[in-house]
């Protein structure tokens, strides 16, 4: 039987965010891996305009609010995906890099420019 879909229950700010964490984690100037496994998340991007580039890819704005709202950071560590030190890092769990959103296709876009 395949996993459940979103079994925490995350709404759609906690899944964009958290896959945009995901992709944030793979990225060697904006995260650090420690020996456990686990990802600390240090640099964020600025957007310029409406959206923001992230690797490889384009992220519009609008899809990155709750990288910059502690309520959100405080949700995913709640449920055991995160450990949030409100601004300044954010340390994925092996839960959290792990954890199928399912919206990483919807926000990751090829780049206009």
């Amino acid at each position: 039987m395949p996993p459940k879909s979103n079994p925490l229950k995350l709404n759609a700010l906690q899944l964009r965010t958290l896959s945009l964490l995901q992709g944030l984690a793979g990225l060697p100037d904006a995260a650090v891996r420690d020996a456990n496994g686990e990802i600390t998340i240090t640099r964020f991007p600025q957007a310029h305009g409406d959206h923001f580039h992230l690797g490889n890819a384009m992220v519009a704005a609008k899809d990155a609010t709750g990288l910059y709202n502690e309520a959100v950071w405080n949700a995913l560590a709640r449920k055991g995906l995160a450990r949030a030190d409100w601004p300044h890092r954010i340390t994925l769990t092996a839960a959290g890099l792990g954890y199928e959103t399912g919206s990483a296709g919807e926000i990751f876009r090829k780049p206009a420019h």
